[in-house]
């Protein structure tokens, strides 16, 4: 039955009548976001509650017209391009023509047009846009973009706070639409790596802001989603991991190799879970036993304090530290904590200064969490402790086999992180649970992490061309067996490149059988060690200039995967100059033609 009491006690015995937003009185006791935030969250309450649009009047049959509002999403991985089609429907649940576009396909003077915008917007490398971003960027900042005064927006920018440029294409974009005379109808949200309930929170109010002023909607006609629904899809995901289970745990790298690079082959069988080639797999890992125990040894604690980490059911301290808390990197609570309380503070606190943050990272190369610990002993509860550190963190590993190849199977390939660091053993968290510590019978917390922008093309008779050095090998293997299951008639180049030929070929027998039977049309090697002067893939790419022009122009797609600041960055260049060299481009045209493969997603690229 329809709702007829609105929040401020009006009834009607036969109108259906809904209070305009705002729910809350413009004087209450409340910030602009607040009033915003609350205004938002009641309209999914009251539209889940009465199964009707809140941002609706309906009086007398009269309908109102939609308020119109564009998503931009700027993506490396997927995850805002998957927020921005999950929030435009929910939008137009409350009222909304809600219409989502690619950054990298939309024109900058289009903006000049635009009533309510949102830009939903990873960032990438040291603060950088992400690839489908970085033309609209080069716009944006130019000084022939278009002035804005008529465009209300606001900006959820998705980050990581382990990396310096933390959320800084969010940022900027955020500040140059303000400074091009837009107005900012809601403050930015920037988003760690658990992104989920401060999105939902932003979207509340943004939707709220928007709505301020604007002419009620079109009724909705079913009953929509609250606003702090689950932005997750049901079955397994990030927030409910599958257990599996590992098959195949095996060296990838021959003797006397300076790497450790394994080959896993996890089961998913009865999990539901579907993958496609070129998506990754997220793995929740468990902190090794053994630098728990030093951390409470250390810190005179025996591991049955009961404790509660954000998010999960009360435990033991020990537990806590084994499955909930990162206790490898530290937190910037730590590290101000630390400088407040622990002894030593007074350098630490000249380093926190945002001037010296070069300083800071330098500072922390090579530490953990344990090496601040001698400064906080007796400072700090068993919960204080937990409450300074971060969550820990699945890792995303790029899947390694075609799911079509591997029915109910995973493959992954992984190196082993071990280090030394201020004259400790170091080793990564989670490539040496999965190497040390996980047998056929522990279970392996999994999900799968769509990489909409990581793609095969969808014409099988189109060229591909795949550059993955290293473990960068890893979404190829899955490209090339995808390419052999699904009978794609396509020319396929793999440029690969490690240390040693001898002990570094990573997926040898298979990568020469597929050369032999002629499915792998080309096979580019760089081994760097091999010879006194290094040789990289990027040095095979300028020396096949003329050929990889040819690929392009019969279509080819080109991929990378690998690292983010020096390879990909060295490839990225080494394109350029085959476009100048072989397509006889000037620079500046060269430029524009990689950029337009981007554009195009003829360029796609899975770094790290």
């Amino acid at each position: 039955m329809p709702l007829k009491t609105s929040l401020l006690g009006d009834s009607s015995p036969s109108v259906f009548v809904m209070n305009p937003i705002p729910f809350i009185p413009p004087n209450a006791p409340f910030s602009k976001e607040q009033l915003h935030w609350l205004n938002g969250y009641l309209a999914g309450f009251f539209s889940n509650a009465a199964g009707a649009n809140p941002l609706t009047m309906e009086t007398g049959g009269e309908e109102r017209a939609k308020v119109p509002l564009t998503l931009l999403w700027g993506s490396q991985t997927g995850t805002a391009e998957g927020l921005a089609k999950r929030f435009a429907k929910e939008a137009n649940t409350r009222g909304f023509d809600a219409k989502v576009a690619d950054l990298g396909a939309y024109p900058v003077e289009k903006l000049a047009t635009e009533r309510n915008l949102i830009v939903l917007t990873s960032t990438y490398g040291d603060g950088e846009p992400p690839d489908n971003a970085a033309g609209f960027w080069s716009a944006l900042k130019d000084e022939a973009a278009p002035r804005l005064e008529s465009l209300r927006y606001s900006v959820l920018a998705l980050g990581d706070t382990n990396y310096a440029g933390f959320c800084q294409f969010g940022k900027d974009c955020d500040e140059r639409l303000l400074a091009l005379g837009a107005s900012r109808v809601f403050t930015r949200t920037d988003c760690d790596i658990d992104y989920e309930e401060p999105a939902k929170q932003w979207l509340a109010g943004a939707l709220s802001a928007f709505s301020e002023g604007a002419a009620a909607a079109v009724p909705a006609r079913e009953t929509a989603a609250a606003a702090d629904a689950p932005v997750l899809l049901e079955g397994y995901n990030r927030k409910n991991p599958f257990a599996a289970r590992l098959l195949v745990n095996r060296t990838l790298n021959g003797a006397g190799s300076g790497k450790e690079v394994r080959h896993y082959e996890i089961s998913l069988a009865g999990s539901g879970l579907v993958y496609e080639a070129g998506d990754a797999l997220g793995v929740y890992p468990e902190n090794c036993p053994d630098s728990v125990s030093e951390i409470l040894a250390l810190m005179g604690w025996d591991g049955e304090e009961a404790v509660t980490v954000a998010g999960t059911p009360e435990s033991s301290l020990r537990v806590a530290l084994l499955r909930w808390c990162d206790i490898t990197r530290p937190s910037s609570e730590m590290l101000k904590a630390l400088a407040e309380r622990g002894s030593g503070g007074g350098e630490l606190l000249s380093l926190l200064d945002p001037a010296r943050k070069d300083d800071l990272k330098a500072f922390l190369w090579g530490r953990e969490v344990i090496d601040l610990l001698p400064g906080l002993n007796g400072a700090l509860t068993p919960g204080e402790f937990v409450g300074l550190l971060k969550k820990l963190q699945p890792r995303l590993y790029s899947i390694s086999s075609s799911p079509n190849a591997h029915p109910d199977e995973v493959h992954l390939t992984v190196a082993a992180v071990r280090y030394e660091g201020h004259g400790k053993k170091r080793k990564g968290v989670c490539s040496t649970f999965l190497a040390d510590r996980v047998s056929s019978e522990t279970p392996v917390p999994v999900f799968v992490q769509v990489s909409h922008g990581f793609r095969l093309p969808a014409k099988g008779e189109l060229p591909v061309i795949m550059c993955g050095p290293g473990t960068g090998i890893a979404p190829f293997r899955a490209f090339l067996e995808e390419r052999q299951v699904s009978g794609a008639t396509g020319k396929n180049w793999l440029f690969f490149g490690d240390q040693k030929r001898d002990t570094d070929f990573l997926y040898r027998e298979q990568l020469e059988g597929w050369v032999a039977d002629g499915h792998l049309t080309r096979l580019d090697l760089a081994f760097s060690r091999d010879q006194t002067e290094k040789i990289y893939v990027q040095n095979r790419i300028l020396e096949n200039a003329e050929e990889l022009w040819g690929w392009f122009q019969a279509g080819a797609h080109f991929y990378v995967c690998g690292d983010a600041s020096r390879m990909a960055k060295d490839v990225d260049a080494a394109l350029v100059k085959v476009a100048e060299t072989a397509g006889g481009l000037s620079a500046e045209a060269a430029a524009d033609y990689i950029q337009k493969l981007k554009t195009e997603k003829r360029y796609q690229r899975d770094v790290y």
